[in-house]
């Protein structure tokens, strides 16, 4: 009676890129049995050369989640290798701390209040005042900034280097308007002086532009995600 000898299934994909190597690492086995197979494909292989240049390594763990110990521990037993050196790892899967911190730039911060000389209103995302910025106050957010009132004072969006974020204001007469790292300062443009909403954005010359809040909608498409943000 002939045998089949079942086929050990393997939890490790190794391909060669202009990059390196890219290992796919199975997120269904045990953390152990990965380690396990890194070793006996990588660390015991022959053939490589004392003085063989480095070779960077990607992982890639799927939806696998690595805490930090277990990421320094497959570094080091790759490093293991006479030429190998992990250079990204690469997983679907974020801790609790970086979830809570996406959530809190994705999100909108209603706040209904008026902002006096010498106050600082700072949110994480994006914020909606349902109220005026006096002069010498200042608005500042991770991402876009909408007033429902007059903005008179100091308005910084996009602080973490967005030069995609927006100003829109029902009254758009700041001292100063800062978008990423590019500023502008009153009356360095003319807002008209009508009752419209206008709105301030970076254009294709990193220049800040003061116009029409309906313009928008054609030069950020990406702000309907308010909507179901809302």
């Amino acid at each position: 009676m002939n045998v089949v000898a079942k086929q050990k299934q393997q939890y490790v994909t190794i391909k060669g890129t202009k990059d390196g190597l890219t290992l796919q690492l199975d997120d269904r086995c045990s953390y152990e049995d990965l380690l396990k197979e890194i070793e006996e494909r990588l660390i015991k292989r022959a053939g490589v050369a004392p003085n063989s240049p480095l070779v960077s390594v990607h992982l890639k763990v799927g939806n696998r989640y690595l805490t930090p110990e277990q990421e320094e521990e497959l570094r080091a037993l790759i490093r293991r290798s006479k030429n190998l050196v992990v250079d990204s790892i690469e997983s679907n899967v974020i801790s609790k701390a970086e979830a809570l911190e996406w959530v809190q730039k994705m999100k909108i911060s209603a706040v209904p209040r008026i902002v006096r000389s010498g106050q600082v209103l700072h949110v994480e995302g994006d914020l909606l005042l349902i109220g005026d910025v006096n002069p010498g106050g200042t608005v500042i957010a991770g991402g876009n900034i909408f007033i429902l009132g007059a903005l008179r004072g100091i308005a910084h969006a996009g602080y973490s280097g967005n030069k995609e974020a927006v100003i829109a204001a029902s009254v758009m007469k700041p001292m100063q308007l800062r978008i990423g790292d590019v500023m502008n300062r009153a009356p360095d443009y003319k807002t008209d002086e009508g009752n419209e909403m206008e709105c301030a954005y970076v254009d294709e010359h990193n220049q800040i532009v003061v116009d029409r809040l309906q313009l928008l909608m054609h030069l950020r498409p990406n702000l309907t995600r308010l909507e179901r943000r809302m």
